[in-house]
């Protein structure tokens, strides 16, 4: 399986190459139809619906509480790795446990670019 960074990156640089391309075309063509080509054009995302808007709350909401968990489950896997090692001694079990700390701050990193990102998207619908 690919780096999640490297396919990132691919997709960036396939963007900027399609941008510059695109520039390239519409400072070729004269004003008068570069005008007409913006007026055609329609925006990117229409205004959502107030349903569709008030369905995609719900779900930033739920990512939000999603979240809240995951850290709650961080700090608890953390007191359980301290209470492991040093109040029972039983080194055999605190591989397994940072194991689960690693996964859960994994899940954690992506759950807050996951919130991020679909706040943003949910900023463009309300506009």
């Amino acid at each position: 399986m690919s780096d999640p960074r490297n396919v990132a990156h691919d997709k960036k640089v396939k963007q900027e190459k399609e941008h510059q391309h695109e520039k390239a075309e519409t400072e070729s063509k004269p004003k008068k139809e570069q005008a007409e080509a913006k007026e055609s054009e329609a925006p990117e995302t229409p205004p959502a619906p107030p349903a569709d808007l008030a369905k995609s709350q719900a779900v930033l909401s739920k990512l939000k509480e999603m979240e809240f968990h995951s850290r709650a489950n961080i700090e608890t896997l953390a007191g359980l790795t301290l209470e492991i090692e040093e109040e029972l001694k039983q080194k055999d079990f605190s591989g397994p446990i940072g194991d689960l700390y690693s996964a859960q701050d994994q899940f954690q990193t992506k759950i807050l670019a996951l919130v991020e990102s679909y706040e943003g998207h949910l900023g463009t619908m309300k506009e």
